[in-house]
């Protein structure tokens, strides 16, 4: 297959439900899964327009008005997990393989501000070099953390590169690998931030949280907000009581859940079909089909929706988030 058309079926198969990309790709043969797959691992990031013009060429029906969409290892793998099952692991190692020996491929797995210790005093040459090899996610982050003076040089040195010496490419390179060695053994990790706040939060007692986040409201409502989001996330809906389910099922419209249970895990599907009447189970079955092929982006959308409902009928007091239902104490 041309390195254009790889592309565009790499730029296909990110803009579509990971489930329905796997079974589009079980239908290839195991070299061309691996082909893809490598070129979706590379990508990392397309803009609107390149996938638009990727989906009209595959499929005129489909609208042109998208946004980008994340490729990266982990989308690839994946990929590869859901269309060969057991068989995964090999396909999965070459293609890991493949990217990390990319000039600088070591570096996509590095964090763009560890990257940008090691670099920021180099050269605007050798900085336009390496940014050149990375995803173009990972080299706009570092050209944001650059001086202004710095940047546009850098910008400048690649737009002008053309062609590089491959000694002088692994000179750098391993030059680069070298004094990261340190960093690049070491699983660095974040300590803090909203993340670490919502998930002490979803464990404290309901009466505590809630004055905690009165509190942060009067200075700083949108961070109150930005936690909420991130204490309760749609696959949680499992995790709810059946009464529960049903309560939020009443807040949300049928047309919601075909959307958002687009997909889905069994278990979740399960869970929600579960609490409803056969026949309407039968009809949000039927409208799911109906939908057919949707973006990822309107079904995150739509999910957000359904738990910001969740989270106004907690406050509400209409339902429990906190803690496992079949350990609530009962009383007479």
């Amino acid at each position: 297959m041309p390195e254009s058309d790889l592309r565009q079926a790499a730029i296909v198969l990110m803009s579509l439900p990971e489930q329905q990309a796997a079974e589009i790709m079980s239908q290839l043969a195991p070299h061309q899964i691996q082909a893809v797959s490598i070129e979706i691992a590379c990508i990392e990031q397309i803009g609107g327009d390149e996938q638009s013009e990727a989906i009209r060429r595959f499929a005129e029906s489909i609208p042109s008005s998208l946004g980008g969409e994340s490729g990266g290892m982990n989308r690839a793998k994946n990929l590869i997990k859901n269309a060969l099952g057991d068989k995964a692991s090999e396909y999965i190692d070459n293609v890991r393989q493949h990217v990390e020996a990319l000039p600088f491929g070591f570096l996509h797995k590095v964090d763009s501000q560890n990257l940008l210790t090691f670099i920021i005093d180099e050269h605007p040459q050798t900085i336009a070099l390496i940014l050149s090899y990375l995803p173009s996610s990972l080299a706009a982050e570092i050209l944001t953390g650059l001086s202004t003076e710095r940047r546009e040089s850098v910008v400048r040195r690649i737009a002008t590169m053309g062609e590089s010496n491959p000694d002088v490419i692994a000179e750098v390179e391993q030059g680069l690998k070298n004094r990261m060695s340190s960093a690049l053994s070491q699983q660095f990790q974040n300590a803090g931030g909203v993340k670490s706040v919502a998930e002490i939060l979803n464990v404290t007692e309901r009466s505590t949280e809630r004055a905690i986040m009165e509190s942060l409201a009067e200075d700083d409502p949108e961070l109150v907000e930005e936690i909420r989001r991130l204490m309760f996330v749609f696959d949680d809906i499992t995790k709810l009581s059946n009464g529960d389910v049903q309560t939020i099922m009443k807040n949300v419209d049928t047309n919601q859940w075909a959307m958002a249970l687009k997909g889905a895990s069994e278990e979740l599907k399960q869970t929600v079909l579960g609490n409803m009447s056969s026949r309407a189970a039968q009809l949000l079955t039927e409208e799911m089909e109906y939908l057919g092929v949707v973006r990822l982006a309107e079904v995150e959308q739509i999910q957000q929706k359904i738990v910001d409902i969740i989270r106004h009928l907690e406050d509400a007091g209409e339902i429990t988030v906190h803690g496992d239902p079949s350990k609530e104490q009962m009383i007479q």
